[in-house]
């Protein structure tokens, strides 16, 4: 993947329309859910993605690929993110359930039924999370990324990483478990 990813980083450079959209389908998808899991909202999260790729085409012909594209695309995603939380720009929460029907595979009605309500119980949960706990797990579980890049990331410690994350776990299978008893 990498290497297709530097070839199409390259034609894009040179102007490649087709290299782009190639880019943006391969990536799209994952980077919408990374974002509605980091907003919880997911109008805002089609913004925060479009804002991205916006970017990553206006600086193409200096862009240089030095590792993969979907982590660095993916840390793109959760600086706006994070920038998004900061400034209060959200609209009201539309949840990870939405995200989930974009991109999921064809289902029964009644498969639907289970699978959106389960979606929201984690998306109210992982809402419930401090965000940097939050974060962590959303770029670990879903970005993909290692512990050592959200560091850097987050300007953090890998140790600091890995506790935000067993933390927020912890907190996460709480909640759940919490919503099972009722």
């Amino acid at each position: 993947m990498v290497l297709e990813d530097r070839l199409l980083v390259w034609r894009l450079r040179h102007g490649s329309r087709d290299a782009l959209c190639r880019i943006y389908e391969e990536y799209r998808d994952d980077l919408l859910r990374l974002a509605t899991a980091l907003l919880n909202e997911t109008g805002t999260a089609e913004d925060v993605v479009h804002d991205v790729f916006t970017c990553f085409v206006r600086s193409a012909r200096q862009f240089q690929l030095t590792g993969s594209l979907k982590g660095y695309l993916a840390t793109c995603v959760a600086n706006r993110a994070r920038n998004v939380n900061r400034t209060g720009r959200r609209r009201s929460a539309g949840g990870l359930d939405e995200a989930g029907l974009i991109t999921c595979g064809l289902r029964r009605p009644d498969q639907w039924i289970v699978y959106t309500e389960e979606l929201q119980q984690l998306s109210n949960a992982l809402a419930q999370l401090p965000y940097d706990q939050r974060e962590v797990i959303t770029l670990h579980l879903q970005g993909g990324m290692k512990f050592r890049e959200i560091a850097r990331l987050q300007n953090v410690s890998v140790k600091t990483v890995q506790s935000r994350c067993r933390y927020g776990l912890d907190k996460l299978r709480t909640l759940l478990n919490s919503e099972l008893e009722k």
